[in-house]
């Protein structure tokens, strides 16, 4: 899904989870933190269940990412073990789900590796991805097997339930990086 910032990527991402009770998925989204009406940093939850702030004003960094100090231990202690298979049979089934491949996730090098790694396994992958002009971004977008959906106004309601229509079926391998 590609949407302009607002555009409700996050929340569609979220719809999609839900909508797929009998396929298990594993991965995180990201949620802004919003201190008297001003955006402040990005909180990091995983599918699971773990929360932490992923970068904030008051981070020091490095590295920082615009007024954003990033915590890169967020990315391994939670983003990655979510990209990884826990058993050989899970990687054969696995559908995950990332929000985001931004500059502050991807200030990760680890991070950056394990998706090339995902990328390159047998798994169906629905990621958010902004849409400023990076070269690791860039280069999974000419991807043959990356189909770059259009999240817009118009069909933000039923883009979920389309990408869940697709994806019933485990090793589909049609799961298209959203794009933020």
């Amino acid at each position: 899904m590609e949407g302009r910032p607002g555009a409700g990527k996050t929340t569609a991402l979220r719809r999609l989870a839900a909508l797929l009770p009998t396929r298990p998925a594993t991965g995180f989204t990201t949620e802004e933190i919003w201190q008297s009406g001003v955006r402040v940093g990005f909180v990091l939850e995983t599918l699971a269940g773990r929360r932490e702030v992923l970068a904030h004003v008051d981070l020091p960094g490095p590295p920082r990412v615009g007024k954003y100090g990033v915590d890169l231990g967020v990315m391994e202690r939670l983003a990655l073990p979510t990209l990884r298979p826990t058993t050989t049979a899970e990687s054969a089934r696995r559908l995950v789900l990332i929000d985001e491949l931004g500059r502050m996730e991807l200030a990760c090098t680890a991070f950056r590796d394990a998706v090339d790694a995902l990328f390159a396994a047998e798994a169906d992958i629905v990621a958010t991805v902004h849409t400023h002009r990076d070269p690791f971004t860039d280069t999974l977008r000419r991807r043959a097997d990356i189909e770059v959906v259009h999240l817009t106004a118009a069909n933000r309601d039923v883009l979920p339930g389309e990408l869940a229509a697709r994806l019933q079926q485990p090793g589909t391998r049609q799961g298209p990086p959203a794009h933020r």
